[in-house]
């Protein structure tokens, strides 16, 4: 039986950046390949040559035995390739069924594809509103979007990139019972994470790549997570920071009861949050359960009562984004192109459009904004063109890099920050972490939401959990086990007077 892909020899220059550098690798029928690598390793740009996104300058693609050439995403689907991107390829003013419906045969039917999305989400485990706006959604709520619509169509061979930050525990567990069913039934899968227990769990086939070069082909199931994160970046992973104790003082406080944030919002908030500086606090919860919401009410986005957030003892419900910065609020969306950064625009002019920092009477200090944004790309070890290479130029994990390192910066007494590492590769990961870790042992109040439990367990002082637009319970993270945690996500929580 031939490979259901072959690549032999595939090289991608950019300029004179080499992207994939004469990689050849080979997948199964019915085969799960997981691929590693660091942000920046050439991973994306493979996919995309597979997929036809983007065309290669050297070397032999073939297809179940056969030579092919694929020029486009048209090409690839005819072929029966199907592919989920970190970066979402949704058109936000159409609702999830026209999204989806866009990406199958004419003359679908859209009442019967309404019911087949409802039945198959269910069936996924990632449910899916057939009839709600993108534009509404949250990213985490997107990915599954993206992940249904590629699973619609039945394909040979379905790439994944990133899957699986938007699931539960519980979800994710039947996630992957669908892919080794679907493994069973002869789909082969390329499986791109950076959640290395995903890797040992799902595939007994791994493909490492480094700087656009296959650096290792193992499996992963014989390997430690320390081993395969050294085989990805080539140097052990930094261990996580002490959390020394700190003096508190009022940092970010937030109280709601039953306020709508938008008129489209799905859940009203009921409940409290408290962030002393000196501690970091996590909210967990399977997304689309009230935390971008949360994040519009505490950012200023949408206005609410004056006392429904305070900032360092200052009411700051109804005070606009540009106040509350002025207050020591500094805030980072889980949106990275188009809400965190502007894609089009330089490092240097993202920079410039988060502070009055680099204005003076009106002009722009070029030469501080240059600097602080050089300062950023060394401190955080930002892989890119420069301080004047356009935000969508980097990759994914560079480009969080970049956000968070351009925000940690400015030395906030408070920072909220949506999805810190989603996407992000072990030893990125390792360094904002820590990066957050000192701004907290510095006097900062950081207020963490992520759907990556073991983030929280690692870095945060305390918890809560968001069901249904519901905050429950604040307890010591040390208190409470990640089981528990699963079982609050459902809104299962010990009731009291406050929650």
């Amino acid at each position: 039986m031939p490979p259901r892909l072959k690549l032999n020899k595939i090289t991608k220059r950019y300029g004179n950046t080499v992207a994939n550098n004469s990689i050849s690798l080979e997948v199964m029928p019915g085969e799960i390949l997981a691929i590693l690598g660091e942000n920046g390793a050439g991973k994306s740009t493979l996919m995309k040559v597979i997929f036809g996104s983007v065309v290669p300058d050297e070397g032999e693609i073939f297809f179940d035995g056969k030579p092919v050439q694929i020029r486009s995403p048209a090409d690839a689907r005819e072929l029966g390739i199907a592919m989920v991107f970190q970066h979402f390829v949704l058109f936000e003013t159409l609702t999830a069924k026209e999204n989806i419906l866009l990406g199958m045969p004419k003359g679908t039917d859209p009442d019967a594809l309404e019911k087949e999305i409802i039945e198959r989400s269910a069936h996924y485990g990632i449910e899916v509103d057939p009839n709600a706006v993108v534009n509404d959604l949250s990213m985490g709520e997107r990915q599954r979007v993206e992940i249904l619509r590629a699973l619609l169509t039945n394909p040979k061979l379905l790439i994944l990139d990133e899957p699986t930050s938007v699931l539960s525990p519980l979800a994710l567990q039947a996630f992957f019972k669908t892919l080794r069913q679907l493994s069973s039934e002869g789909v082969s899968i390329i499986f791109i994470t950076h959640k290395l227990n995903e890797i040992r769990e799902l595939s007994d086939h791994c493909t490492v790549i480094r700087a656009g070069e296959v650096a290792a082909n193992v499996n992963p199931k014989e390997h430690t997570e320390e081993q395969l994160a050294k085989l990805m970046i080539g140097n052990d992973l930094p261990e996580i920071l002490p959390k020394p104790d700190i003096k508190p003082l009022p940092g970010l406080e937030v109280s709601f009861n039953g306020e709508r944030v938008t008129f489209k919002s799905q859940y009203p908030l009921v409940g409290k949050i408290s962030v002393p500086r000196g501690k970091i606090v996590g909210v967990a919860g399977i997304s689309g359960n009230g935390q971008s919401d949360l994040m519009k009410a505490i950012s200023g986005e949408v206005l609410l009562s004056k006392q429904a957030v305070k900032i360092c003892g200052s009411a700051a419900g109804d005070l606009r984004v540009q106040h509350r910065r002025a207050l020591g609020l500094r805030y980072i969306p889980e949106e990275r192109l188009g809400e965190a950064t502007v894609p089009e625009m330089s490092l240097e002019a993202n920079t410039l459009l988060t502070s009055n920092l680099f204005l003076a009477k009106g002009f722009m200090r070029n030469k501080m904004i240059h600097r602080f944004t050089n300062s950023v790309i060394e401190k955080f070890k930002v892989k890119c063109g420069g301080s004047k290479a356009p935000a969508d130029s980097l990759s994914g994990g560079n480009l969080q890099k970049y956000i968070v390192g351009r925000e940690l910066l400015h030395n906030p007494k408070v920072l909220v920050l949506n999805q810190p590492t989603w996407g992000v590769d072990a030893g990125a990961a390792a360094l904002i972490r820590n990066a957050l870790i000192r701004q907290r042992s510095g006097g900062s109040a950081l207020l963490v939401v992520s759907e990556e439990l073991d983030e929280l367990f690692e870095i945060c002082d305390e918890l809560v959990v968001m069901s249904e637009g519901k905050i429950s319970p604040q307890v010591k993270a040390q208190a409470i086990s990640v089981e528990e945690i699963g079982r609050w996500m459902s809104g299962l929580w010990p009731k009291t007077e406050d929650a």
